[in-house]
């Protein structure tokens, strides 16, 4: 793999996790998706701050790993719950395209009428 590669695929995916966090935080404060979606994140952060884990956390790497893999899955049970019209209207507004405009038409006019 070249460095140009290898660089780019990091780029990709921290453009990608970037991303992924506006959509969450968008869905977080959009009053269309209902407060018990909203509490699967929080309860997630919960379990992080609970002091009883499923792997201890002393067991180095597998402690730390059951906290990740609970938060990743809270995060995508919040998305998969989430409405999917808003889920897909937020993705194209980061996107930058807006789902309620129509496209337009580029073209040359001219005036018939003069009054």
């Amino acid at each position: 793999m070249t460095p140009q590669k290898s660089s780019d695929e990091a780029l990709g995916f921290l453009s990608d996790l970037i991303g992924q966090i506006r959509l969450l935080w968008r869905l977080l404060n959009d009053p269309r998706v209902p407060s018990w979606v909203k509490a699967i994140p929080a309860a997630a952060l919960l379990y992080l701050i609970f002091p009883i884990d499923l792997i201890p956390d002393p067991i180095l790497g597998l402690g730390q790993l059951d906290d990740l893999a609970i938060i990743l899955l809270g995060l995508k049970l919040f998305r998969d719950f989430s409405p999917p019209a808003v889920v897909t209207e937020h993705e194209a507004e980061i996107a930058g395209k807006r789902q309620d405009q129509a496209p337009y038409i580029d073209a040359e006019y001219e005036v018939l009428d003069k009054e």
